[in-house]
Parts: C-alpha cells; sequence; structure tokens
C-alpha cells in the first residue's frame, strides 16, 4: 500500500526539513539550530503552544482537537547526533566535522513535523496530541530530564508513544512487540591495582594484568552459568588499558577494564549486578590485587505496554495492511531512552522500516526519504485509533 495524498504531499516538505538538519548536526543537549528550526515550524503551522528549553533544548508542541474534550497523548521523537564521521558522500552530508544523523533522529524530527503540520491543519480529533521534540537520546539521558523537569504532569500527558526507524526492515513496514522490546545498557570501568615490578622477577610483583586477563573470562560465567539461558545478557569487556610498549620489561601497577552489560528484566538486571561485583572482588583477590568497580547505569529496559501496543499495530496496519506489520519482531540488546517515559506512562515504541541501508551507528548510514510519508500515516493513524 502506498501512503495516503496527504501525507506524501508533506513528506516533500520534510524532506527538505530533513536534509538541512541532517547537513547541521548537533549533540546531546546543545541544539540550538535544530531546536530553533523545529520551533519556528511548530509556530508556522499554528500550534497552540509551543515551548522551547525544557531539558535545555528540548521543544514541546500542543494541538488541540476540533471534536472536543478527550485523551492527552504524547508523541515523542529525539533530535540530536553523534560524534562520529560521515562516509556517504551525499550531497547533504553532513557540514560539521566529527558529527552526523548516523541514526536517524533527523528522519524522526522531520516525519513529527510533518505530522504536525497534518494535525494543526486538520484537528480530525477529540482531545489533545503533546508533541515531544527530546535533546540528548544518544548517551545524555534527555528523555530522563524533561521527566524531571515534570513533563509529563506539566502537559497532562495520559499516554506516550514512540518511533525509530529500523534498517533491514522494507519501507512501508512496522515492526514492534508486547513487554520488553529493547535492554537496559549499563556500562563500567575496572581499576585493577596490583603491585608493579620487573618482568624477570614476577613472583615479587602482583601482576594486576593476570588478574585482569582472568577477569575478562570469568564475567563470560554471568551469562553462561549463572542467568537462565532463555534469558537475554551480554557481558562484553571492550577495553582493556595497561602497562607501556616501551616498558616491555616491566609489570605495571595498574589496569583498568571497561565494557558494558545488557539485560531485558529488571530483576535480572539486579541480578547480574550483584553477581558482577561478587565476581570482579573475588577474582582479584585470587591474583593478590584489589579492583574498584566504577558501575554506570544506563537506559532502563524498554517495555512496550500491551494494550498500547495492540494499538499501535492495529494503526501500522490500517495503513500498510496486515501482512506488512511484524507483531512479534525479536527483542534487540540495543538501549533507547524512551524506556524512561514508559515506565511514567503507558505506551509503545515501533520500528519503521528503513529499508536497504547501512546499520545505525554506521559512518555510511542515511535515513530512507522514502518512509516519512509513512512515519506521518501512521502517527495520523494512532490518534484516529485514541483520539476517535
Amino acid at each position: 500500500m502506498t501512503p495516503s495524498e496527504a501525507s506524501r504531499l508533506v513528506a516533500e516538505e520534510a524532506k527538505t526539513w530533513r536534509r538541512e538538519i541532517h547537513q547541521h548536526p548537533e549533540l546531546l543537549f546543545d541544539l540550538p539550530r535544530t531546536a530553533a528550526l523545529v520551533a519556528e515550524k511548530l509556530k508556522a503551522f499554528g500550534c497552540d503552544e509551543v515551548v522551547t528549553g525544557i531539558a535545555q533544548s528540548g521543544v514541546v508542541a500542543v494541538i488541540a482537537g476540533k471534536r472536543g474534550p478527550g485523551r492527552t497523548i504524547a508523541f515523542r521523537c529525539d533530535m540530536d547526533a553523534l560524534p562520529m564521521s560521515e562516509q556517504t558522500n551525499l550531497p547533504y552530508a553532513s557540514k560539521v566535522p566529527n558529527m552526523m544523523h548516523a541514526c536517524g533522529h533527523d528522519g524522526h524530527t522531520a516525519i513529527m513535523l510533518g505530522a504536525a503540520k497534518r494535525f494543526a491543519a486538520e484537528r480530525d480529533f477529540a482531545g489533545k496530541i503533546v508533541l515531544v521534540f527530546q535533546p540528548a537520546e544518544e548517551g545524555g539521558g534527555g528523555g530522563r530530564v524533561m521527566l524531571e523537569e515534570r513533563l509529563l504532569d506539566r502537559f497532562g500527558i495520559e499516554e506516550v508513544y514512540g518511533m525509530h526507524n529500523q534498517p533491514g526492515l522494507d519501507v512501508g513496514s512496522f515492526a514492534i512487540r508486547s513487554g520488553p522490546m529493547m535492554a537496559a545498557g549499563d556500562r563500567f570501568v575496572i581499576a585493577i591495582t596490583g603491585l608493579g615490578g620487573h618482568a624477570a622477577t614476577p613472583h615479587l610483583a602482583r601482576d594486576p594484568l593476570l588478574a585482569a586477563s582472568h577477569l575478562v573470562v570469568a564475567l563470560q560465567s554471568i551469562a553462561s552459568r549463572f542467568i537462565d539461558p532463555l534469558d537475554s545478557v551480554v557481558v562484553s569487556v571492550t577495553f582493556i588499558s595497561g602497562g607501556d610498549r616501551r616498558a616491555l620489561n616491566v609489570i605495571p601497577s595498574t589496569v583498568e577494564i571497561g565494557g558494558s552489560v545488557r539485560t531485558m528484566q529488571p530483576s535480572t538486571r539486579r541480578a547480574v549486578e550483584q553477581r558482577f561485583r561478587e565476581i570482579v572482588k573475588t577474582t582479584a583477590a585470587l591474583y593478590g590485587a584489589e579492583a574498584e568497580i566504577d558501575w554506570r547505569p544506563g537506559y532502563p529496559v524498554t517495555v512496550n505496554n500491551p494494550e498500547k501496543t495492540s494499538a499501535a499495530i492495529a494503526a501500522a496496519q490500517s495503513i500498510v495492511g496486515q501482512e506488512r506489520v511484524d507483531g512479534n519482531w525479536p527483542m534487540t540488546m540495543g538501549s533507547e531512552d524512551f524506556s524512561y517515559m514508559l515506565e511514567k506512562r503507558p505506551g509503545a515504541m515501533i520500528w519503521l522500516g528503513n529499508g536497504d541501508s547501512a546499520d545505525l551507528h554506521n559512518p555510511a548510514y542515511d535515513f530512507n526519504d522514502n518512509a516519512i510519508a509513512y512515519g506521518i500515516d501512521y502517527w495520523a493513524a494512532l490518534v484516529a485509533q485514541r483520539l476517535s
């Protein structure tokens, strides 16, 4: 099925906004240009209220329907880019060194602006739509900060919905699942302290590299021997730093290792952290070393509400048909800070097909403009589902 005529017309305009944002990426909370563009468009569309400066650079718009009172539901998109260099050679490629929209947040923003233009013009619904343009999804926890600044209570939000593009899923297709959808993502840095010495007399030292090596292996036992094999857990050590290549006959005094832990259930998340700490302390002690753990809690598990997931599926099916909506998409071990909003209000996040593109966070990635109209249609269909 093809997108609606109304969305196709808006999508042509939204494509130019998307490419403008793509050429001028900004990071985390520091989004002055992007936020100004978003606010300017929303005011021009005639939204009832446009509020800026939430979580520093977040923008929120309110549109009331012409059918009278009803629910207040929120749609959320992310606006920030990533600190990496683009390698697409596109005419609208990033003009900012070491910054690019490698996760499609430019596309998400353009889609919601397009939807805002339709909603403000048509207003064929009861209740209110709150459009949340969020900063700092890429590691800054912008969603959490918006909640801390009373986003939900201030605008009377009862339900929240999100959308993210998915490379490898056909354009014009959607995917979702009820319950846990994306993982919690925690990070860690471990400082292992031993006793340095000469490589010729290791018995007089307490080698932290030996302890670190055994620790890398021991941490893998968390997933393989401590957690139910049907419960998804990933423990990855991603860096080891210690010693000096200019002093190959010196046992160092300290070594650092770090990485990430991904879990799909809140109870598993707590259990894994406890077991992690036990393994680190006991393994270091086994080799005469000490370990200090810098545990960095990340985003929680993204959990879709069953009822709202059903509404999202029905909305998607109404525009592309049943065969192009996968309602049991596999869980992913990536994480997403929309999870904070889903902890506070019922809602759901859905995947939007991006076609045969490079993967997310890849320097060759680009959002597929052909998906814009489908995204706008989805938001419109969800309004029809929830605010009819």
